[in-house]
């Protein structure tokens, strides 16, 4: 329903919609929705293999296959731990796989890996376009030995266009793709927006849907495809109404600090005791609460900041306000008062705080789990949380070739002496 100003209405706590319950199952034993599908990571670092995960924890069987001698560079990346093969990165991020080592740039070790391809579903790689082909593993011989494969191809520009061929990192795409653009405040050098390499993140999750739409298609006519998705891509599909705003009135958007465009006051506010909340006032109720909890009703009434287009026009005015009652007051005395008065407002939390907080507790954001010489590992759990069939987190990021014999023997089917071979040549 909406009002007269054709505005959501607001819904109170006790008309908020509940989910309903699922049936009572055994979540320890239930068969997980990806169970059954064999997933073969070939790329590195984290765009891409990041898909692998996701699928991963929904129970599909992942075989990280990787170079013998130097694996994944993403081992090497982030904060060293007393392993020396993993880093903190890769112990999250690698996640639910087995090592398997191939040497791709041996035909032997082609070979091989044509013969997994035939026993799998899911191949996953994040290479500068051609280099696949390079080794003998184009789209027509892989398909040639699995029509049914799914073939996810994550590169910084895609398979096709003019810049295919250039190399491509999350920080590029961010650049690329329009969003670091955004990222900063006005007239100032655009920023990193985040320290996380995000489009690596976001191509990955829409590999995963990519991935999962494929099989249902190959369900349907047996036949396997390639989703193709450059990092960039990703990253320009989040940037809602921009694209929409300067094809109709050839609208730039600019930099913005911590505000927005569309809203007033929504951002970032500092309290007194040198901490930083975060404000949302996107509708004029959600202002008219904001003015309560103030005790200042009187600036959202029709003759000052009330209507949308008034708080707009008058911005740094009403930002003016807001700052000066959020740096009068302690961050909890601020987040007790807006939330009384059902102020959208929220802590900008550090992970010590994330560490700290009640709702990160009480969902279960944050997964313990034990390794072998490193003892409690810390790192985030599952999203999205299914209520019959939980995702999970089976092991943290594998030692490089833990399950090369296993699949050399019991999946390829080879002797002990073949094994035995190919490890003296360096070819597993």
């Amino acid at each position: 329903m909406v009002n007269e100003n054709n505005e959501p209405d607001d819904i109170t706590p006790s008309e908020a919609p509940t989910l309903n319950p699922a049936p009572q199952v055994d979540l320890e034993t239930a068969k997980l929705p990806m169970e059954g599908v064999r997933v073969i990571d070939l790329g590195t670092f984290l765009a891409g293999p990041y898909a692998a995960s996701i699928l991963g924890e929904f129970g599909a069987e992942v075989f990280k296959v990787e170079h013998p001698i130097a694996g994944d560079p993403m081992r090497r990346f982030g904060t060293a731990t007393k392993r020396h093969d993993a880093t903190l990165a890769w112990l999250s991020e690698a996640r639910n796989r087995k090592s398997v080592t191939i040497d791709l740039r041996q035909p032997e070790g082609v070979q091989l890996f044509l013969r997994l391809i035939e026993k799998s579903d899911v191949l996953i790689e994040n290479f500068r376009p051609g280099t696949m082909e390079e080794w003998g593993l184009s789209w027509q011989e892989l398909s040639e030995a699995n029509p049914g494969l799914v073939y996810l191809r994550v590169s910084g520009y895609g398979q096709t266009g003019p810049y295919r061929r250039r190399s491509g990192f999350a920080h590029i795409a961010h650049a690329f793709g329009g969003l670091s653009y955004l990222a900063g405040f006005p007239g100032e050098t655009p920023v990193v927006p985040g320290t996380a390499p995000l489009g690596d993140y976001i191509s990955s999750i829409y590999g995963a849907i990519g991935i999962l739409l494929a099989l249902r298609h190959r369900e349907l006519s047996g036949r396997g495809q390639i989703v193709d998705i450059g990092i960039y891509e990703a990253v320009f599909r989040q940037l809602d109404e921009i694209a929409a705003s300067y094809g109709l009135f050839g609208k730039v958007r600019e930099r913005e600090g911590s505000g927005s465009f569309v809203a007033v006051p929504h951002g970032h506010f500092r309290t007194k005791d040198d901490k930083w909340i975060a404000i949302a006032c996107t509708t004029d109720k959600m202002f008219e609460r904001l003015a309560e909890a103030m005790e200042q009703p009187e600036l959202a009434s029709s003759s000052l900041y009330g209507p949308q287009r008034q708080r707009l026009a008058a911005r740094d005015e009403v930002n003016r306000i807001v700052i000066e009652w959020v740096g009068s007051l302690n961050r909890a005395e601020v987040l007790e008062r807006c939330l009384n008065c059902e102020v959208p407002v929220g802590k900008v939390n550090s992970i010590a705080d994330i560490f700290e907080d009640e709702h990160f507790q009480a969902r279960g954001n944050l997964a313990r789990i034990n390794e072998d010489g490193l003892g409690e590992v810390v790192v985030p759990n599952v999203v999205p949380t299914l209520s019959a069939t939980p995702g999970r987190i089976a092991n943290l990021g594998p030692t490089l070739g833990n399950a090369t014999y296993e699949v050399m023997r019991e999946l390829l089917g080879l002797t002990a002496d073949d094994i035995k071979r190919l490890r003296q040549r360096r070819i597993i």
